[in-house]
């Protein structure tokens, strides 16, 4: 029998080529993919919605969302994916948060651990929102889509999340795009080919 030896690696590793590109001198968006994140799906069952809720709120030190939404603890960010259900987002770690996550709602809510099927695309910059508009038919304005706003929704007719987080330095807007692995490659070509007019600065 074969011995089969698997590397892991970025589904992004064709499409990323780091550095600055584009137009200016100072880049207007900056592209990040952010690897080695457990991305985790809790479903709760039903009527068991409040039950999730407190488990949550006692394993993370936080509420998950109960309408689109972010909200955000210490190393952890719960973010709104459906009625009753949210995705939970933090480092990898050494596993040991997972197999928390598991026993803490075992019976309560179903899980799926996307960890390996979701790639994280972190987008900021003076420019993001107008690289962003062209792509996404989503209202990033402001007072519409504020810091903590999150939604489900389509890039190049491909289901993703999307959510904002605080303000990066220069207060400039951050947001995470939340992709399918197997679409990343392509996904990851639209987002920064409508950059590259505002200047861009992937790594």
């Amino acid at each position: 029998m074969g011995d089969f030896s698997w590397t892991s690696q970025s589904p992004l590793q064709k499409a990323l080529v780091p550095g600055v590109h584009g137009a200016g001198s100072v880049p207007g968006v900056e592209l990040t993919e952010i690897r080695n994140i457990l991305l985790v799906q809790v479903m709760a069952r039903r009527g068991n919605a409040a039950a999730a809720a407190r488990i949550a709120k006692k394993l993370f030190g936080i509420e998950p969302p109960s309408r689109p939404g972010a909200v955000f603890g210490k190393g952890v960010a719960l973010v709104w994916s459906g009625p009753d259900q949210f995705l939970v987002f933090a480092p990898q770690g050494d596993g040991s948060l997972m197999e928390r996550i598991a026993d803490a709602f075992a019976g309560i809510a179903s899980l799926s651990d996307q960890s390996d099927g979701r790639c994280l695309i972190r987008i900021s910059g003076a420019r993001a929102a107008q690289a962003m508009a062209k792509f996404l038919s989503l209202d990033l304005d402001d007072g519409v889509f504020p810091v903590g706003a999150a939604a489900t929704t389509s890039l190049d007719h491909t289901a993703i999340n999307i959510w904002r987080e605080a303000d990066a330095a220069g207060e400039t807007p951050l947001y995470n795009l939340a992709v399918f692995t197997s679409f990343a490659d392509s996904l990851y070509r639209v987002i920064a080919d409508s950059s590259l007019e505002y200047g861009l600065r992937s790594s």
